[in-house]
């Protein structure tokens, strides 16, 4: 079990440095990107990982998903799993698009 929990431990340093990454290529192309963050659970991985890109406003996360951002933002999530050598079948399934919602106090932790 320790060498499993050591092995996605390496993993998840590399998807966080991959991801990063990508956020900060996203921040300076895309309008109203802010930040992403990615969830997951290793004992149904990669099945389960998702990476969630959060928007500023509903009005900038809808012009995103009706531009070519879409694809990009999705471009550079396989980009980032690739680079860490994960691989999907299909990247749509692990990537969703949110809005931020107003601080009430810290928010988890994102890249």
């Amino acid at each position: 079990m320790a060498s499993s929990k050591r092995k996605y431990s390496g993993i998840e340093r590399e998807l966080i440095r991959a991801l990063t990454h990508a956020c900060e290529t996203a921040k300076a192309e895309i309008v109203g990107f802010q930040w992403l963050t990615h969830e997951v659970d290793y004992q149904q991985f990669p099945q389960s990982l998702v990476v969630t890109w959060m928007f500023d406003s509903e009005a900038h996360k809808a012009q995103a998903l009706a531009s070519t951002d879409e694809a990009r933002m999705r471009e550079l999530t396989q980009a980032a799993f690739e680079e860490v050598g994960i691989s999907v079948a299909d990247i749509a399934a692990h990537v969703v698009f949110s809005v931020e919602q107003p601080a009430r106090g810290k928010r988890g932790q994102g890249h």
